[in-house]
């Protein structure tokens, strides 16, 4: 013992000893050193990133408030989740100054807060059975009530440098079954480890050295990723193969587990992780991935929903449902059998999950995201402020989108444009060609406040982020409003002149000359009719007959009227603008319609209503751009036509497919379609066509009116668009008897009488001379006469029109099935509306075009 003792002293005394000794020694020291370097800059490396906000700064954008009603079909969890996502706080949570709520059993309590986007007023108890809003109570005074205004719900965040789209959960929040599927699939000892796990570490070094001892190429090596570690890589590192980033994972990783609790890591991951693209932005973490693939919100996923995502978190590419089905199906079954395998499910559950149909998102996302609404949006946005102060201030952005109106946009093109789809394929199958994707816009609006409530922009955002709902197009017939408009304001300088909805032109083929140039418009179907009334000439869509009014009543007049209304300012004042052939984008056409629903009244389309800063100042709020660009009885009067128009003319096919709220519309068809119409409450314009501008072949009231149709349907049965009025006229409007024979005022005698509507002082006082009263009772009908309101100095209030009369219409410009065969001679459409008279012609009030008349080949324009 002695003698080892002696040994070692010696050794370590002497000069090789003391080196080696110091080498250990200054080998621990530098390693010990570099240790806590490592640790040490790690560690400021997590400091750094988890302050101030965890995720990069953003601007968010948001929805308009959503009024609530009783009876509507509402889930709790997916408001719940709309309230936390606006900023409220449950009671376990600091109070909010956007709001707070509370679960009851039945239903949810709710507390707007000062900064929330409703009143206080609106506290109140929502309870909820059978999936439906059953009661609403104030929470101020306990009185019942009908509806109820809530905070509204994020469409997305707006700005990041990353274009990334992330909806933040919490981690009560994350379904059980989502918890167990990404447990199983990723890291079954998630909750036991340190944050490295050594056996699989040691798992994956044993299947890695067997690559590279069998020399195999081709095989992805294994990794030993625990959730932390993956977390630890892509919430600050890079996807970096190597293994000095596999030792900072580990140092990471091992700083998170003793830093935070296990769950605090686990919904950090649930926001960050990667999970695949959709259209032009990656998404990242589950809420968003649930919206994204699925439609829902994360606290509705099934249990087979809940696999797939967790599948896809391996290689979102690879397994993406979308791209490749073949791949994310097996994917899925493997999570369900590993969940079985940690008792997270039975058996039984799995293969029930198993036979379960995948359900996707359908390719149009615009019910949940409206993605072109929110480009457009940006787009502004970036007009006023720049894209780093927006990037990096956190800004809130409410906008005027309703998410229930754009559900019904979306909803209404999925079912109306099939019908589309098979008259283009059966129209090129004959031609042999192969038929380009045909795309549609909606815009809805308020017409009274121009704020935008839905916006679609094409029909896969994800295929095609081009915009039509601003792109300039020919819009055809749907000019055709602002012609009348034009030539019902004749009657406000010159009374006597005056053009009014009885007042007669002659359709038949005719040339404009105009700059010593020919211009030659034919009617849809190359079909004319003769003496028509300036009500028939609009309600029918006539060309030949709406290019001589526009004549009558000048053409710079027509271009005045609709550059005041908003369109086109290059407008020309020649013949070809009669019908519609200079561009105007949906979005403007939207616009200048704001005039005849406002009756006059010019209001400027407006998709941002409120911009607030990270610090919660007001930077900017929106209010209605109004501004009087037409006389309201003008206007009314055009609006008249157009309830005529929906009843009976070309955009009757709207009544029949079962759309019976009081309206005004008008069809367009150029070398697109065109449907624009609008009730007392809401305004919607459709358009459809080809991107490159080549002809769709088929007139507004076949691709467009259906669409516009479908969605109205939807949009009237929802609050607050289901009050719908009818439209009111101004003061300085009367309305007459009219002898639909004559067009002359009524007699007591006349059997057939329509009450027409005239901007005081233009319209006819001559009696009907078929039916003129013997002298001896003429004190008589100067009495009635003034019960129906002739006499101008006590006009009576305005008169319901008569219904439609049973007698065959002229065609409905643009609807084939629609169109019965008529004579081609003067008279036959007045016939056709006021019934089969049999007599002589009446004398036309106003005189036609001075312009000759001549048989040759008509040149196709404008149209239903």
């Amino acid at each position: 013992m002695a003698l080892r003792l002696r040994i070692a002293r010696s050794f370590w005394t002497n000069r090789f000893g003391r080196v080696l000794l110091l080498t250990a020694l200054g080998l621990v020291l530098t390693g010990t050193t570099t240790a806590l370097y490592i640790w040490l800059h790690y560690g400021g490396i997590i400091d750094q990133r988890l302050s101030g906000s965890v995720f990069e700064s953003r601007s968010s954008i948001f929805a308009a408030p959503e009024l609530v009603s009783v009876g509507e079909a509402r889930d709790r969890q997916e408001l719940v989740a709309q309230l936390r996502r606006f900023g409220y706080s449950n009671p376990d949570q600091e109070p909010s100054n956007y709001g707070r709520f509370k679960l009851t059993d039945t239903g949810i309590e709710i507390y707007p807060g000062p900064s929330s986007r409703v009143q206080a007023d609106y506290a109140a108890r929502i309870e909820f059975a059978h999936g439906k809003v059953s009661r609403i109570v104030s929470l101020r005074d306990r009185t019942p009530r009908n509806s109820v205004w809530v905070d509204p719900a994020l469409l997305t965040n707006l700005f990041d440098s990353r274009r990334t789209k992330r909806r933040l959960v919490l981690y009560e929040e994350i379904p059980p079954n989502l918890i167990n599927a990404v447990l199983a699939a990723e890291d079954r000892r998630f909750f036991d480890h340190p944050g490295i796990s050594f056996m699989d570490a040691a798992r994956a070094l044993w299947f890695d050295l067997g690559i590279w001892v069998r020399g195999r190429k081709g095989v992805r090596p294994q990794g030993a990723s625990t959730l932390t570690m993956q977390l630890a890589r892509s919430f600050f590192l890079t996807r970096e193969l190597s293994y000095k980033r596999k030792a900072a994972e580990i140092v990471i990783a091992l700083q998170l587990e003793r830093r935070f609790e296990k769950e605090e890591i686990f919904e950090l991951y649930a926001n960050e992780i990667y999970l695949g693209q959709r259209g032009s932005f990656t998404i990242h973490g589950f809420g968003e991935a649930a919206r994204s693939y699925f439609d829902k919100d994360i606290s509705q996923l099934t249990l087979a929903e809940s696999a797939l995502l967790a599948g896809i978190i391996r290689g979102p590419s690879y397994y993406s449902p979308f791209r490749k089905p073949q791949n994310a199906v097996p994917r899925r079954n493997y999570v369900l059998d590993a969940m079985v395998e940690t008792g997270a499910i039975t058996a039984a559950e799995a293969n029930a999950a198993k036979q379960a149909p995948i359900k996707l998102a359908p390719a149009n996302i615009e019910a949940s995201e409206a993605p072109y609404f929110v480009d457009l949006a940006r787009d502004q946005l970036l007009e006023r402020y720049s894209e780093e102060e927006l990037v990096n201030s956190n800004y809130r952005i409410h906008s005027t989108l309703d998410l229930r109106l754009q559900a019904a946009a979306a909803a209404a093109i999925r079912d109306a444009m099939p019908e589309v789809d098979a008259k283009i394929k059966e129209r090129y199958r004959r031609s042999k060609q192969p038929p380009p994707e045909v795309q549609v816009t909606l815009i809805a609006l308020d017409p009274r406040t121009g704020a935008v409530k839905a916006l679609v922009g094409g029909r896969d955002y994800t295929r095609s982020q081009f915009n039509r709902a601003v792109s300039p197009r020919q819009p055809g017939s749907a000019f055709k409003p602002f012609v009348f408009a034009a030539a019902f304001a004749t009657g406000l300088e010159d009374p006597e002149g005056a053009l009014t909805t009885v007042s007669t032109v002659v359709d038949e083929p005719t040339v404009f000359e105009f700059d010593g140039k020919p211009y030659e418009p034919s009617n849809f179907g190359e079909k004319f009719y003769g003496v028509v009334t300036l009500r028939d000439a609009l309600v029918h869509s006539l060309n030949v007959a709406t290019v001589k009014v526009a004549e009558m009543a000048g053409y710079g007049n027509v271009a005045d009227v609709a550059i005041s209304a908003g369109l086109n300012r290059r407008l020309r004042p020649t013949p070809a603008i009669s019908l519609g052939a200079y561009d105007s984008s949906p979005l403007e056409v939207a616009g200048a319609y704001t005039v005849l629903a406002n009756l006059g009244d010019r209001v400027d389309p407006t998709l941002i209503d409120t911009v607030i800063s990270g610090q919660g100042n007001v930077l900017e709020h929106s209010t209605p751009r109004r501004r009087r660009a037409m006389d309201p009885r003008v206007a009314y009067l055009v609006v008249d036509v157009l309830r005529d128009a929906m009843n009976r003319g070309t955009g009757a096919g709207a009544r029949s497919r079962g759309f019976v709220a009081p309206a005004a519309g008008k069809t367009g068809t150029s070398r697109d379609a065109w449907f624009a119409g609008f009730t007392s409450s809401l305004l919607c314009v459709v358009w459809v066509g080809f991107d490159d501008a080549r002809d769709l072949g088929l007139p507004g009231s076949t691709a467009a009116l259906p669409v516009w149709t479908a969605f109205m349907k939807r949009a009237v049965s929802i609050p607050p668009y289901n009050n719908v009025e009818d439209f009111a006229p101004p003061d300085g409007i009367v309305s007459v008897p009219i002898d639909v024979e004559t067009l002359q005022v009524a007699t007591p005698d006349c059997t057939n009488v329509r009450y027409e509507r005239f901007i005081l002082g233009t319209e006819p006082t001559e009696l009907c001379p078929r039916h003129r009263p013997e002298s001896a009772f003429r004190p008589v009908t100067r009495t009635l006469l003034r019960l129906f309101g002739v006499e101008k100095k006590k006009p009576e209030p305005a008169a319901p029109p008569s219904p439609p009369p049973a007698a065959p219409s002229p065609p409905q410009a643009g609807n084939v099935s629609a169109r019965p065969s008529a004579p081609q001679q003067p008279g036959n459409l007045l016939e056709a509306y006021f019934g089969d008279t049999k007599r002589e012609q009446p004398r036309p009030r106003s005189t036609d075009s001075k312009k000759k008349s001549t048989k040759r080949a008509g040149v196709k324009s404008g149209g239903g």
